[in-house]
Protein backbone atom coordinates (compact mmCIF):
# COMPACT_ATOMS: atom_id res chain seq x y z
CA UNK A 1 0.00 0.00 0.00
CA UNK A 2 2.74 2.36 0.47
CA UNK A 3 2.25 5.23 2.37
CA UNK A 4 -1.26 5.49 3.46
CA UNK A 5 -1.46 8.69 4.64
CA UNK A 6 -0.06 10.24 1.82
CA UNK A 7 -2.25 8.31 -0.75
CA UNK A 8 -4.70 9.02 1.03
CA UNK A 9 -4.64 12.78 1.17
CA UNK A 10 -3.80 12.44 -2.83
CA UNK A 11 -7.19 10.57 -2.63
CA UNK A 12 -8.90 13.81 -1.02
CA UNK A 13 -7.23 16.49 -2.97
CA UNK A 14 -8.60 14.45 -6.25
CA UNK A 15 -12.14 13.97 -4.53
CA UNK A 16 -12.55 17.49 -4.17
CA UNK A 17 -10.87 18.60 -7.31
CA UNK A 18 -13.23 16.51 -9.14
CA UNK A 19 -16.36 17.32 -7.09
CA UNK A 20 -15.63 21.23 -8.07
CA UNK A 21 -14.85 20.67 -11.72
CA UNK A 22 -17.89 18.65 -11.92
CA UNK A 23 -20.17 20.50 -9.73
CA UNK A 24 -19.85 24.03 -9.95
CA UNK A 25 -20.82 23.79 -14.20
CA UNK A 26 -24.42 22.10 -13.11
CA UNK A 27 -24.86 25.17 -10.82
CA UNK A 28 -23.43 28.05 -12.99
CA UNK A 29 -25.22 27.60 -16.39
CA UNK A 30 -28.85 26.31 -14.97
CA UNK A 31 -28.41 28.92 -12.65
CA UNK A 32 -26.65 31.96 -14.12
CA UNK A 33 -27.34 31.26 -18.27
CA UNK A 34 -30.69 28.75 -18.40
CA UNK A 35 -33.70 31.20 -18.09
CA UNK A 36 -36.97 29.31 -17.73
CA UNK A 37 -39.45 29.00 -20.81
CA UNK A 38 -37.93 31.25 -22.41
CA UNK A 39 -35.17 30.25 -25.36
CA UNK A 40 -35.19 33.41 -26.95
CA UNK A 41 -33.26 34.92 -23.97
CA UNK A 42 -31.58 31.66 -22.73
CA UNK A 43 -29.68 31.63 -25.90
CA UNK A 44 -28.34 35.11 -25.62
CA UNK A 45 -27.11 34.64 -22.52
CA UNK A 46 -25.27 31.61 -23.94
CA UNK A 47 -23.81 33.31 -26.27
CA UNK A 48 -22.63 36.26 -24.42
CA UNK A 49 -21.31 34.22 -22.05
CA UNK A 50 -19.86 31.77 -24.45
CA UNK A 51 -16.23 31.50 -22.91
CA UNK A 52 -17.73 30.66 -19.71
CA UNK A 53 -20.08 28.09 -20.85
CA UNK A 54 -17.32 26.37 -22.97
CA UNK A 55 -15.31 26.61 -19.49
CA UNK A 56 -18.08 24.86 -18.25
CA UNK A 57 -17.77 22.16 -20.38
CA UNK A 58 -14.26 21.21 -20.09
CA UNK A 59 -15.04 21.42 -16.24
CA UNK A 60 -17.40 18.61 -16.29
CA UNK A 61 -15.40 16.67 -18.60
CA UNK A 62 -12.06 17.02 -16.19
CA UNK A 63 -14.36 16.49 -13.13
CA UNK A 64 -15.00 13.39 -14.96
CA UNK A 65 -11.96 12.29 -15.76
CA UNK A 66 -10.12 12.61 -11.62
CA UNK A 67 -13.33 10.92 -10.62
CA UNK A 68 -11.57 7.67 -12.36
CA UNK A 69 -7.97 8.89 -10.57
CA UNK A 70 -10.12 9.09 -7.68
CA UNK A 71 -11.31 5.55 -7.52
CA UNK A 72 -8.23 3.66 -8.24
CA UNK A 73 -6.88 5.33 -5.64
CA UNK A 74 -9.52 4.12 -3.25
CA UNK A 75 -9.30 0.88 -4.52
CA UNK A 76 -5.79 0.19 -3.49
CA UNK A 77 -6.74 1.40 -0.18
CA UNK A 78 -10.34 -0.62 0.65
CA UNK A 79 -9.78 -3.86 -2.03
CA UNK A 80 -8.32 -5.77 0.76
CA UNK A 81 -11.24 -4.91 3.16
CA UNK A 82 -13.93 -6.33 0.46
CA UNK A 83 -12.59 -6.70 -2.66
CA UNK A 84 -16.27 -7.30 -4.24
CA UNK A 85 -17.47 -4.25 -2.66
CA UNK A 86 -14.11 -2.22 -3.94
CA UNK A 87 -15.18 -3.53 -7.56
CA UNK A 88 -19.01 -2.38 -7.16
CA UNK A 89 -17.61 1.05 -6.00
CA UNK A 90 -15.79 1.42 -9.41
CA UNK A 91 -18.06 -0.45 -10.94
CA UNK A 92 -20.38 2.25 -10.19
CA UNK A 93 -18.04 5.07 -10.83
CA UNK A 94 -17.23 3.26 -14.53
CA UNK A 95 -20.87 3.62 -15.49
CA UNK A 96 -21.36 7.13 -14.56
CA UNK A 97 -18.05 8.61 -16.48
CA UNK A 98 -19.49 8.04 -20.34
CA UNK A 99 -22.72 8.76 -19.14
CA UNK A 100 -21.50 12.48 -17.66
CA UNK A 101 -19.14 12.82 -21.52
CA UNK A 102 -21.97 11.82 -23.75
CA UNK A 103 -24.44 13.85 -21.61
CA UNK A 104 -21.70 17.07 -22.23
CA UNK A 105 -22.33 16.75 -26.26
CA UNK A 106 -25.52 18.00 -25.29
CA UNK A 107 -24.70 21.22 -24.65
CA UNK A 108 -21.77 21.04 -27.35
CA UNK A 109 -25.09 20.39 -30.07
CA UNK A 110 -26.82 23.54 -27.86
CA UNK A 111 -23.99 26.05 -28.95
CA UNK A 112 -23.21 24.72 -32.52
CA UNK A 113 -27.20 25.39 -33.31
CA UNK A 114 -26.87 29.07 -31.84
CA UNK A 115 -24.16 29.24 -34.14
CA UNK A 116 -25.94 30.81 -36.95
CA UNK A 117 -23.41 29.41 -39.82
CA UNK A 118 -23.29 25.75 -38.76
CA UNK A 119 -26.83 25.25 -39.40
CA UNK A 120 -27.20 27.70 -42.44
CA UNK A 121 -30.50 27.01 -44.23
CA UNK A 122 -31.84 23.75 -42.09
CA UNK A 123 -33.39 26.07 -39.43
CA UNK A 124 -34.17 29.62 -38.74
CA UNK A 125 -33.57 31.57 -35.85
CA UNK A 126 -35.97 30.72 -33.81
CA UNK A 127 -36.42 27.17 -34.35
CA UNK A 128 -32.43 27.13 -33.43
CA UNK A 129 -32.91 29.14 -30.20
CA UNK A 130 -35.46 26.39 -29.60
CA UNK A 131 -33.21 23.14 -29.97
CA UNK A 132 -30.59 24.47 -28.08
CA UNK A 133 -33.24 25.56 -25.59
CA UNK A 134 -33.95 21.48 -25.74
CA UNK A 135 -30.73 20.24 -25.78
CA UNK A 136 -29.91 22.31 -22.94
CA UNK A 137 -32.86 20.30 -20.93
CA UNK A 138 -31.39 16.89 -22.00
CA UNK A 139 -28.14 18.22 -20.39
CA UNK A 140 -29.93 18.68 -17.21
CA UNK A 141 -31.89 15.15 -17.58
CA UNK A 142 -28.67 13.57 -18.22
CA UNK A 143 -26.80 14.81 -15.52
CA UNK A 144 -29.74 13.30 -13.21
CA UNK A 145 -29.24 10.34 -14.81
CA UNK A 146 -25.31 10.31 -13.78
CA UNK A 147 -26.55 11.37 -10.41
CA UNK A 148 -28.03 8.27 -9.52
CA UNK A 149 -24.46 6.59 -9.89
CA UNK A 150 -23.15 9.47 -8.26
CA UNK A 151 -24.89 7.99 -5.32
CA UNK A 152 -24.76 4.46 -5.65
CA UNK A 153 -20.93 4.27 -5.62
CA UNK A 154 -21.54 5.69 -1.52
CA UNK A 155 -23.00 2.79 -0.68
CA UNK A 156 -20.03 0.69 -1.43
CA UNK A 157 -17.32 3.00 -0.25
CA UNK A 158 -19.65 3.81 2.82
CA UNK A 159 -20.19 0.08 4.01
CA UNK A 160 -15.93 0.04 3.19
CA UNK A 161 -15.66 2.70 5.53
CA UNK A 162 -17.60 1.50 7.98
CA UNK A 163 -15.85 -1.86 7.95
CA UNK A 164 -12.31 -0.90 7.98
CA UNK A 165 -10.39 1.01 10.69
CA UNK A 166 -8.64 3.80 8.71
CA UNK A 167 -11.66 6.28 9.27
CA UNK A 168 -13.82 7.25 11.77
CA UNK A 169 -16.85 4.72 11.18
CA UNK A 170 -19.42 7.76 11.17
CA UNK A 171 -17.57 8.82 7.92
CA UNK A 172 -19.10 5.57 6.24
CA UNK A 173 -22.30 6.52 7.92
CA UNK A 174 -22.64 9.52 6.55
CA UNK A 175 -21.26 8.27 3.17
CA UNK A 176 -23.87 5.81 2.81
CA UNK A 177 -26.56 8.95 3.95
CA UNK A 178 -25.18 10.92 0.91
CA UNK A 179 -25.83 8.03 -1.38
CA UNK A 180 -29.46 7.44 -0.69
CA UNK A 181 -30.06 10.95 -0.67
CA UNK A 182 -28.45 11.60 -4.36
CA UNK A 183 -30.60 8.71 -5.70
CA UNK A 184 -33.92 9.86 -4.04
CA UNK A 185 -33.21 13.33 -5.60
CA UNK A 186 -32.79 11.85 -9.10
CA UNK A 187 -35.88 8.89 -8.70
CA UNK A 188 -37.96 12.04 -7.40
CA UNK A 189 -37.46 13.54 -10.71
CA UNK A 190 -37.49 10.78 -12.94
CA UNK A 191 -41.25 9.59 -10.92
CA UNK A 192 -42.52 12.59 -9.20
CA UNK A 193 -41.06 15.34 -10.61
CA UNK A 194 -43.75 17.75 -8.45
CA UNK A 195 -42.23 16.37 -5.21
CA UNK A 196 -38.60 17.05 -6.44
CA UNK A 197 -38.22 20.57 -5.51
CA UNK A 198 -39.28 19.32 -1.79
CA UNK A 199 -36.99 16.17 -1.80
CA UNK A 200 -34.30 18.44 -2.84
CA UNK A 201 -34.77 20.27 -0.03
CA UNK A 202 -34.79 17.57 2.38
CA UNK A 203 -31.19 16.37 0.64
CA UNK A 204 -29.54 19.10 1.34
CA UNK A 205 -27.59 18.29 4.84
CA UNK A 206 -26.94 14.61 3.96
CA UNK A 207 -25.62 15.71 0.76
CA UNK A 208 -23.12 17.05 2.87
CA UNK A 209 -21.98 13.78 3.69
CA UNK A 210 -19.08 13.67 0.96
CA UNK A 211 -17.60 17.51 1.85
CA UNK A 212 -16.76 15.59 5.24
CA UNK A 213 -15.15 12.25 3.56
CA UNK A 214 -13.42 15.13 1.70
CA UNK A 215 -11.88 17.17 4.56
CA UNK A 216 -11.01 14.04 6.57
CA UNK A 217 -8.72 12.82 3.83
CA UNK A 218 -7.24 15.82 3.34
CA UNK A 219 -6.24 16.85 6.69
CA UNK A 220 -6.18 13.22 8.54
CA UNK A 221 -4.95 10.76 5.34
CA UNK A 222 -6.34 7.56 7.32
CA UNK A 223 -5.77 6.05 11.01
CA UNK A 224 -3.14 3.17 10.38
CA UNK A 225 -4.07 0.14 13.02
CA UNK A 226 -1.09 -0.45 15.48
CA UNK A 227 -0.54 -3.84 14.12
CA UNK A 228 -0.12 -2.83 10.66
CA UNK A 229 2.06 0.39 11.81
CA UNK A 230 4.53 -2.01 13.48
CA UNK A 231 4.28 -3.88 10.34
CA UNK A 232 5.08 -1.83 7.84
CA UNK A 233 6.34 1.29 9.86
CA UNK A 234 5.95 3.25 6.24
CA UNK A 235 2.60 3.42 6.08
CA UNK A 236 2.54 6.06 9.51
CA UNK A 237 4.33 8.51 7.66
Amino acid sequence: MGSAPKTARIAGILYLLSAAAAGVPLIYVPGKLIIADDATATASKVLTFEIPFRICLVSELTGASLFLFLVRILYQLLNEIDRAQASLMVTFVLISVPITFLNVLNEVAALALLHSGTFPSAFNGAQRNDLAFMFLGLHAAGANLANIFWGLWLFPFGSLVLRSRLFPRILGALLILNGCALVAVSLTQLLLPAYSDLVGRFAIVPELGELWMMVWLIAKGVRVPEDKRQDHPEMSE
